[in-house]
């Protein structure tokens, strides 16, 4: 007859070791050989009860004391497996069940599932993304079958209990010492089973439909910006919540606006005359125009920045700043009156040499 080892030596802890390290103990022990992964090896399957009467002793607290005392003589007929043991051994086989076979404990799996998620492109102006829009978009999904409500079954016959596993979702099947439950086959885990499909969705349970929604884009929102709407989604099954809506935004171009972070920068044509001498300019911004001061001689690429006039922040950030950047033009064709004019500007410039006139470099300069 062979001589029991010491319990704590099976499971490879101390004498004073916790409650839960016992557990995580047993529980490496348990995945380690257990006959599923060890079939036909009896060595492993010795070594799994071994640790299974283990465990069963140390985690119950009356025993375990019984244990420390006596040794296996103070179990007498108690030594073993206790199924009054079974209420926290259950709770750890459950975990060991969960990583076999995918189910927590082997419990029934949950009728209601989540709907998907679906993604709506939406192209807006280049204005609309900077003071925001309410529109109207139309949204192909899958909602649940107003028949059937969801169900799949004709409501007239309505559902039955699965015949194979008794309304439970499971079944279960003796393997020694243990009860292991899988999920049904037949009605695939959800206990009951549909009589009659329903005539609208054919037992689908949910039907295509083009939902009209309307939306709000926020002021301030760039390509590539997303917008959750909850619940928008496609409908869950068995009573399930509906996945979302994510809108996401493109922006189309401006032919006189283009955008850097908040700032709105665009780019402003001048005459010779308005460079050298200075002016005012009036200038478009998203909010309407506004006047830029131009000083003497500014050059092409000179910027000015008007405060506040670009796109606002998102998430409480600064508004940003239109910044007007400006261009000397060069006229393509003169009169003679105003060919005369530079002529005489580049004789009193000192310009006026044998290479050309002032104008003619300038004109070959921007050429």
């Amino acid at each position: 007859m062979s001589v029991k080892r010491d319990y704590y030596e099976v499971l490879g802890v101390s004498r004073n070791a916790g409650a839960q390290e016992i557990k995580s103990s047993y529980r490496k022990l348990a995945l380690r050989y257990h006959p599923d992964k060890n079939k036909g090896n009896k060595q492993a399957e010795e070594k799994f009860k071994e640790a299974a009467e283990a465990y069963s002793v140390l985690s119950n607290d009356e025993k375990r004391s019984m244990y420390n005392r006596f040794g296996h003589a103070g179990l007498g007929q108690s030594g073993g497996i206790d199924p009054d043991a079974f209420g926290s051994f259950g709770d750890i086989m459950g975990d060991i069940f969960g990583d076999f076979f995918g189910t927590a404990g082997g419990r029934r799996r949950s009728r209601a599932e989540m709907g998907a998620d679906l993604r709506y492109d939406l192209k807006i102006s280049f204005i609309e993304s900077a003071f925001g829009v309410k529109t109207k978009i139309k949204i192909p999904r899958q909602t649940n079958c107003d028949t059937c409500e969801g169900s799949g079954a004709d409501p007239r016959y309505g559902t039955a209990t699965c015949p194979t596993c008794s309304g439970r979702g499971q079944v279960a099947y003796q393997q020694g010492f243990f009860t292991i439950s899988r999920t049904c086959s037949h009605c695939r885990g959800q206990g009951q089973i549909v009589k009659q499909r329903c005539p609208k969705c054919h037992g689908k349970g949910r039907l295509q439909e083009e939902k009209v929604l309307e939306i709000k884009i926020p002021p301030g929102v760039g390509p590539g910006s997303r917008l959750r709407i909850s619940g928008e989604g496609e409908a869950g099954s068995r009573g399930g919540p509906s996945g979302d809506l994510y809108v996401v935004v493109s922006v189309e171009d401006h032919p006189f606006f283009r955008r850097e972070g908040n700032d709105v920068l665009c780019e402003v044509p001048i005459s010779f005359s308005q460079a050298a001498l200075g002016t005012d300019i009036t200038v478009k911004t998203l909010d309407g125009e506004e006047k830029v001061r131009l000083p003497e001689g500014t050059q092409t690429g000179s910027s000015f920045r008007l405060r506040n006039k670009g796109f606002p922040g998102l998430n409480g950030r600064r508004k940003g700043d239109q910044v007007v950047e400006v261009t000397v033009m060069t006229p393509r064709k003169l009169s003679s009156k105003q060919r005369e004019l530079f002529e005489q500007l580049a004789d009193v410039s000192g310009e006026h040499h044998v290479e050309g006139t002032f104008f003619e470099k300038v004109k070959e300069f921007f050429s």
